[in-house]
């Protein structure tokens, strides 16, 4: 186990464990070692796919959205590109020059507003991305079918309470 878990996981000043056997709290800490192997996993490959289409994450992250706006046939904007990624105008046009001289977008005429232009990803990227992420999709989704039904509804049902844990609170939520 690493620092920060045992560091952050181990402290009873943080979690209430008077109710738990010394089995049960070990097997806790399992499940929260496996969580961080799983998300230390999910860097790595998230990484290597950024590598492989020589790409940062902040281009990654105007991709993901870009192929998700066209499966859902929205128009995006640079000034979208920008509030999805978290970054000024300038830095989104020179993302943008990047990509399409790279040849993963293409500028194209907005349909409605002939002030702005609207970006798309080109078929040879969107191809790559769905090859790579479909294939961890492809992973992902057997090693839930290869659960029973009540062991999915326990795994939904711990996913959803850990997403609800980390939530920002207090003093996190104001930033």
């Amino acid at each position: 186990m690493d620092l920060e878990l045992n560091y952050f996981s181990n402290g009873p000043e943080f979690s209430d464990r008077s109710q738990l056997t010394q089995p049960e709290i070990t097997q806790c800490m399992s499940v929260m070692e496996a969580l961080r192997n799983w998300r230390e996993a999910d860097r790595a490959l998230s990484e290597a796919s950024r590598r492989y289409m020589r790409l940062n994450e902040s281009d990654m992250r105007a991709i993901r959205m870009l192929m998700q706006a066209q499966k859902q046939g929205r128009v995006v904007t640079p000034k979208d590109i920008a509030h999805e990624v978290g970054i000024s105008s300038a830095s989104t046009t020179k993302l943008i020059d990047r990509l399409v001289v790279a040849g993963h977008l293409i500028r194209a005429p907005h349909p409605k507003d002939q002030r702005t232009i609207c970006i798309d990803v080109t078929p040879q990227t969107a191809q790559a991305a769905r090859e790579t992420v479909g294939r961890q999709h492809a992973r992902r989704f057997a090693a839930a079918a290869a659960l029973s039904s009540d062991e999915r509804d326990v795994v939904v049902r711990f996913l959803t309470a850990l997403a609800e844990a980390d939530e920002p609170q207090g003093d996190l939520a104001a930033q």
